[in-house]
């Protein structure tokens, strides 16, 4: 077989990345080396892979045919290795979990330190993820488990999911921005005459989500919560918190709830996991989760 794993890493990274260098860094290589393996690939197989004419090599149509069903052999190169290693131990090398940026990683610190009291050889891997980034990371095998995700979860056996509940979204802004004295409610026209600031969503291949975006409304673009109430809180602009993000700022009056005419005022949040994971740490995770009170009320 001529289409080996190591050269759909390369292609897998080169679409992540970008660029032959920083695929080249991601994967300890050199990039000659990714550039070798593509061409050989390309060679043996009489196609052609990358459009090499622009300044950046971009795939082709048979690029990147190659690359979405290499990217299935990958993830079922993957879930191979998982199984392998859950079969001989009961309990996975590793678990990645996927959090939603609303969810205040704090509250898992007893659950991280009571795990390892059961596990000490499995290494915990965590990533923050953003509105459809949650989802994604499940669908596409690059988490176990993922928490606080929104939206519908995806229509596929292959998944399991539970609700935990729901996020309420408010507008708010720091007490000296102009909308802080504005007659409530705020129309959609006199938010748009203010700078916005927008969590950006972390999914690269699923239809990413806009909530309580306005088109028309400059903005700045954050990756995270934890960056974006600092502008907030500096009065840069106006946008969006989940109420339990928002409630310490509220309290101490260092920003300012504001009623608005029309928005997505709540959103409901899942645990999921993929049923053909069933090793001992991901049974343990989820059964601690799901009975935890302090998880419970996260989103209170």
């Amino acid at each position: 077989m001529r289409v080996n794993l190591d050269v759909l890493l390369i292609l897998d990274a080169l679409d992540k990345y970008g660029s032959f260098a920083a695929a080249a860094g991601s994967l300890y290589k050199t990039p000659a080396a990714l550039s070798y393996m593509v061409q050989k690939l390309e060679h043996e197989l009489d196609i052609l892979i990358l459009d090499r004419t622009g300044h950046r090599a971009k795939f082709t149509d048979t690029g990147k045919m190659v690359l979405e069903q290499g990217r299935a052999l990958l993830n079922a190169a993957k879930t191979l290795e998982k199984n392998a290693i859950q079969m001989s131990s009961g309990w996975e090398k590793e678990l990645n979990i996927a959090l939603d940026s609303s969810f205040p990683f704090t509250l898992l610190l007893p659950i991280i330190n009571d795990f390892y009291q059961y596990a000490p050889q499995t290494r915990l891997q965590f990533s923050q993820q953003t509105l459809a980034g949650a989802w994604e990371a499940l669908t596409q095998d690059n988490a176990d488990i993922i928490i606080g995700a929104i939206n519908e979860p995806p229509a596929s056996a292959a998944y399991a999911y539970r609700e935990m509940g729901r996020i309420e979204n408010i507008f708010v802004v720091a007490p000296g921005h102009p909308l802080a004295g504005e007659t409530e409610p705020l129309s959609n026209g006199l938010i748009t005459r203010h700078r916005g600031i927008v969590v950006s969503d972390s999914a690269r291949h699923s239809p990413r989500l806009n909530i309580n975006l306005l088109e028309e409304q400059q903005r700045v673009v954050v990756d995270s919560f934890a960056s974006k109430i600092p502008l907030l809180l500096a009065g840069t602009g106006c946008g969006f918190l989940p109420r339990h993000l928002a409630r310490p700022y509220l309290e101490a009056g260092t920003l300012v709830e504001k009623q608005v005419e029309s928005w997505r005022r709540y959103d409901h949040v899942f645990l999921a996991w993929r049923t053909s994971s069933n090793g001992l740490a991901n049974r343990w995770w989820r059964e601690r989760l799901l009975s935890d009170p302090t998880i419970a009320h996260a989103w209170d």
